[in-house]
């Protein structure tokens, strides 16, 4: 799975947690912030990404990241070196 369908998944999880996003507004380049997602919205979206990719990680390593592409590669790295 490459990092494209992690973000396939943030995208739909997104969608389902802040139904007023438009699809088209969700880019690699936009936070979760820019989306309007408040600390618990980021919390839930990051959460259920990795639950969905069966991943156990803590939620401390993504607090740096800026955008939705560099949290997609970051599970990504985490997934490949789970396996």
């Amino acid at each position: 799975m490459a990092s494209s369908e992690i973000f396939e998944t943030l995208s739909r999880i997104i969608q389902e947690i802040l139904p007023e996003v438009k699809a088209d507004d969700i880019t690699p380049e936009t936070s979760l912030r820019d989306l309007g997602a408040n600390s618990v919205d980021r919390m839930d979206i990051i959460s259920e990404t990795l639950e969905e990719h069966e991943l156990r990680v803590s939620m401390l390593e993504f607090g740096e990241l800026s955008s939705l592409g560099e949290l997609a590669e970051a599970i990504e790295k985490k997934r490949v070196s789970a396996a």
